[in-house]
């Protein structure tokens, strides 16, 4: 099997190379490409997910549906595509940029460091997902807004931001493409 890589980037955005998945998150983890999703069904709920506890980044912690990084040279949204399939064995119906440059950094109490930029995606669905126990511990289907104790930070940040795009998930606007950062506008 080949070792997965994530693209690392400048403050600008742009890739400046790539390193190994499994050695990229520590104490000063450099800035790097990744993405997340919410999953939304029919009725408007959204899919959330609790991170299997082997994780090395917030083990247990629950979150948006499905987060990931993109490989070198892979489009984004096939990546949020690629990760659902692994994590939640969905094939998704549709996949929506809806915050093309949300950015964050957290640090876990061990001192492992997430720095990503974190294009998110909204994508409809509708179905029981398969979980990879690898990937996933639970899953629950949530009303919008979601409001759950102990999310990960990056969901925290990402739902301040979702707000904003109105109170309906299925009918948030689409972003323009040409806001990804530039690694990601493939």
């Amino acid at each position: 099997m080949t070792e997965e890589r994530v693209v690392l980037l400048d403050e600008a955005g742009r890739a400046i190379g790539t390193e190994a998945k499994a050695t990229v998150h520590h104490a000063s983890t450099p800035l790097h490409l990744a993405f997340s999703s919410y999953v939304v069904d029919e009725a408007g709920r959204v899919l959330v997910t609790q991170r299997a506890f082997g994780k090395p980044t917030w083990p247990g912690a629950w979150t948006n549906s499905c987060c990931g990084h993109p490989l070198p040279g892979e489009p984004a949204a096939d990546a949020v595509r690629r990760r659902l399939a692994d994590e939640l064995g969905i094939v998704a119906d549709g996949v929506d940029l809806v915050l093309p440059a949300f950015r964050y950094r957290a640090e876990m109490p061990t001192g492992v460091v997430e720095n990503e930029l974190c294009p998110v995606y909204r994508v409809t669905w509708t179905g029981d997902p398969t979980p990879n126990p690898a990937e996933v511990a639970s899953y629950r289907w949530v009303d919008w807004p979601i409001s759950m104790p102990e999310l990960s930070p990056w969901c925290v940040l990402q739902l301040d931001e979702l707000a904003r795009l109105g109170p309906d998930p299925r009918s948030w606007p689409i972003a323009d493409p040409a806001a990804l950062p530039p690694a990601a506008r493939l």
